[in-house]
């Protein structure tokens, strides 16, 4: 493998950079040697302060403005599957993406390549924005920050927020993750809970002295697929809320009737409702059976009414969508700071095998933060 750079070129355009980004590795905890090149890149720009915690670049701009806003994308993506490498597909064929002129059918054009959509295109504009030293109407926090594929306690955007407030202190955030370069304002809150069974064990062959802890599992099983989920309507964005079982255990041995079973399940719940709203739904919806929370992580608001989000909505193309998942937007939102998602690309398409970025998208992405951060 060709060593790789000690430091990124951000006087290139943005499909160029979002190939070198897609191929320099950055899989979760191993990302110090793009931190380092986004590091030494950012610190040529004399307009921008730079800091870092651990695998975390912050850059900003001090010039007193009554605005600043954040600008904020990870670093890390997912394990590769095979598709480690940049490769630009146009309606020609395959080709090189430094053959291709980013202004020749530009819609016709998809750039593949691990973490292309998710999200080392959006990283690019962000990169770029960062760079250009132009005169802002808001001061500017960008955050390039590590371990965002895996557990939340090793989150850096979370770290930093603990353990430096002051750098993460906005009036407003865009994070840019994939949003099909529109905007998805504020995320679902997540759920997962366990539910438990219990019968009593026997021989199979000798079945009715036994009770199945597995069989007991049929009635959720039928709740879940009598559950009517809510769609929820929020600043105008209509949130679909879903309960789905994950995985199921039990079984003791083939000849055995097993005493007893488990269900995860899995509740996506729109921003209006609290962690705590979440269960007491729950235990309603499972009246009579004890559940236990595994994991859980808070919704956002969109907050698009806020003046902040409303001043960006108008700069950028297209209706805003609700954001189905969950993102770190959550994260600004319980520090009380308004955040949508943008960026270049499909979220469907991010941590597939197959995928890429609209080339499209990279250049409607960038335009259309460079014409925010200029009004």
């Amino acid at each position: 493998m060709a060593s790789l750079p000690a430091l990124l070129d951000l006087n290139v355009g943005v499909v160029e950079l979002t190939s070198a980004l897609v191929d320099f590795p950055s899989e979760s905890r191993s990302e110090g040697p793009l931190a380092d090149a986004v590091e030494n890149a950012l610190k040529t720009y004399s307009h921008l302060e730079i800091l870092r915690d651990g695998n975390t670049i912050v850059a900003r701009t001090n010039l007193g403005l009554p605005e600043r806003v954040v600008i904020a994308g990870h670093l890390d993506t997912v394990p590769s599957s095979g598709n480690d490498r940049s490769l630009i597909v146009s309606q020609g064929g395959s080709v090189p993406v430094a053959d291709v002129d980013g202004k020749q059918k530009a819609s016709e054009d998809r750039l593949y390549g691990l973490g292309s959509c998710d999200m080392k295109g959006g990283l690019a504009v962000a990169l770029l924005l960062a760079a250009k030293e132009t005169a802002p109407t808001r001061d500017v926090t960008y955050i390039f920050y590590d371990c965002e594929e895996i557990d939340a306690d090793l989150n850096g955007l979370k770290r930093i927020s603990e353990k430096h407030p002051d750098w993460i202190k906005a009036d407003f955030a865009v994070l840019m993750e994939p949003s099909n370069a529109v905007v998805e304002g504020g995320c679902q809150g997540t759920m997962r809970i366990e539910i438990r069974t219990s019968g009593r064990r026997a021989h199979t062959a000798r079945s009715w002295m036994g009770e199945n802890a597995i069989h007991g599992l049929g009635q959720i099983l039928e709740i879940l697929e009598n559950y009517v989920p809510d769609k929820v309507l929020i600043d105008g964005l209509e949130y679909r809320e879903g309960l789905q079982a994950v995985d199921v255990y039990g079984g003791v041995a083939g000849n055995v009737v097993p005493d007893s079973a488990s269900i995860s399940i899995n509740y996506r719940f729109a921003p209006n409702k609290s962690a705590a709203d979440a269960l007491k739904h729950l235990e309603q919806v499972f009246v009579g059976y004890q559940v236990d929370v595994v994991d859980y992580a808070e919704g956002a608001l969109p907050g698009l009414s806020r003046p902040a989000a409303k001043q960006f909505i108008e700069s950028v193309i297209g209706d805003p969508q609700p954001k189905f998942g969950w993102t770190d937007v959550a994260l600004f939102s319980a520090l009380n700071i308004p955040a949508v998602n943008f960026g270049p690309g499909f979220a469907a398409l991010a941590h597939a095998p197959n995928e890429y970025v609209p080339v499209a998208q990279l250049h409607s992405t960038l335009a259309a933060m460079q014409n925010w951060l200029s009004k």
